[in-house]
Order: structure tokens, then sequence, then C-alpha cells
């Protein structure tokens, strides 16, 4: 392995590095994944082959340390059949706890039918789905060009997933899959907020309503969100008003982000020690079935 440093080790030595900031800020497990764009850029047949290599490598990780990590696969979307199977592989066989999917897929999103077997799967098989940030598809990207960043975090990852995950609400799929659980980063890529006006807009608004519930309910319903990139108190605590306890993980966009910064905000957060204990571990035990 090549001499590295900063950020790069960090990203290379994950079982010593990552372990050893792990101790320094009392963090007893961490669920790690492969994130953007990862093998969603590639040729169906490339990517299922790469899928399966990342997660082999993953699952020596976890064997060597099984007390200190668990994995979400990674899958192929443009190969949904494929993708499905390999879901499963990594459930059953690999002992992983969920999947990570990278919002859109060379500029198609999940809502269409034909990647229905994935959520299918992911249902059976009683394993959340990590809907991870982007920059835009080629269709909506050209607005965010121009202006650092403002196509990725500053504001793009935000908007693109928001996007996504209420196609996902309006495409019917959770009326299909009502026991299918969703994951959000940042707080929930700015949707808690807009739930209020969503729904009464969607009430008031002269269309046909397919949908069984109101687009809120199957966000409160079906979504959880976690804390990573988000260390503002005011927004923790609207998020915790519209939500719950109940909704929030506790994570962190590592290396991207310091670990000891996010355990400083939530040990700071002014909330109650039940809603601490859940954000920070009961509800990813329970969602993840690490117990």
């Amino acid at each position: 392995m090549p001499e590295v440093s900063g950020m790069l080790k960090k990203l290379y030595d994950v079982g010593t590095v990552l372990i050893a900031d792990m101790d320094r800020d009392g963090i007893d497990m961490q669920i790690i994944s492969l994130v953007a764009p990862g093998i969603q850029v590639l040729e169906p047949d490339v990517a299922v082959k790469l899928a399966r290599k990342y997660n082999e490598i993953l699952y020596s990780l976890i064997n060597e340390h099984p007390d200190r990590f668990a994995c979400l696969a990674s899958i192929p979307p443009q190969a949904p059949e494929a993708a499905a199977e390999e879901l499963e592989r990594c459930i059953k066989d690999l002992r992983f706890k969920g999947v990570i999917i990278n919002s859109h897929t060379k500029g198609e999103y999940l809502d269409q039918k034909k990647y229905r077997v994935i959520f299918e799967r992911a249902q059976r098989l009683n394993v959340p789905i990590y809907l991870h940030p982007r920059s835009p598809s080629p269709d909506m990207i050209k607005p965010y060009l121009g202006y650092p960043m403002l196509d990725s975090a500053v504001l793009g990852f935000g908007a693109e997933t928001s996007l996504h995950a209420m196609r996902l609400i309006c495409s019917g799929l959770f009326d299909e899959y009502p026991k299918l659980k969703i994951i959000l980063g940042h707080l929930g890529e700015g949707i808690p907020g807009y739930l209020l006006r969503i729904d009464n807009r969607w009430n008031i608004a002269p269309f046909r309503k397919s949908l069984k519930k109101l687009p809120g309910q199957y966000f409160r319903e079906n979504f959880v969100v976690t804390t990573s990139g988000m260390f503002s108190h005011p927004a923790l605590i609207m998020t915790l008003s519209i939500l719950g306890a109940d909704s929030i993980l506790f994570a962190v966009d590592y290396p991207m982000e310091e670990q000891e910064e996010a355990v400083a905000f939530m040990d700071t957060a002014p909330i109650t020690e039940q809603e601490r204990d859940k954000i920070y571990h009961v509800n990813a035990e329970e969602i993840f079935c690490l117990k």
C-alpha cells in the first residue's frame, strides 16, 4: 500500500485509525459502507462484479473486528435482479445489516417499476435501505454548476436526495411494501420541516389522489433520519418535535467530519437522557437488528 496520510489514511486504515478514533470518542460499534457515487456510475456487468468484490472486502473487515463493525451492502441498481440477489447474499451469508444506494443511477430514480424487486427483497429480509446523497442527476445539475460545491454538500446533495425520497413516496411504493424502512442522512435532507406544507398542498390540490395515506404519514412511518452533517441543536430540536426520538439515529460523515465533534454535539444537546439513548444506540439496535 502506498504511503498515505490525512483523510486518505482514515479511508485506507479503517481497522486501525477508525477504531482508535472510536475508542477516543466512546463509540462501541459503527456501521460502515461504500458511499457515493460508488458502483452506480458503471456499466451493469462491471457493477455486478465490483459490488461482490467490495462486499467481500467489507466482510473481511467485520470478520477481523466483529464487535466493532457492521456493514451495509453495496448493490448495482442498474441490474435490478442481480442487485436483489447480492442484497440477499450479503444479509444471509455475510451477516450485513442493510443496504446503501447512492440516489439516482445514471439519472434514473428508484420509483421506476423495474427497481421494485430490490424493495421487495429488502422488506422480505427485514433490512433498511440507506438512500445516500450524490450530486443531482444530469437533468437537474445545470443550474448548480458554476459555483463551488453548490452541486454537492452545500445544496445539491440535499435537494437531490429529498426529491428522490418524495418520488418514492408519491409512487405508492410504501402501499406495496408497508414495512420497508428508508434511512436519510442530514436530519432528513430538509423534508421534516416541509411535511406540514407537503400534506396541506396534497390535501387541497385538485388532482386524483392515488395514495392510501398522506405523504407525511409515509415519511413518519417508513423513514428514519440521521444526525450526520447536521450538528445544529436548533435543527435537532425541530426534527425531534416533528418526528420524535424514535426516528433519529446518530451518525457521522466520517472521514469528512470528526467523530469527536459529532459526539460533543450529541452530549451537549438540550434533550432528555432517554432521547439521547434512543438516538445514540437504542434505535440503531432495533433497526439494524444489532442485538
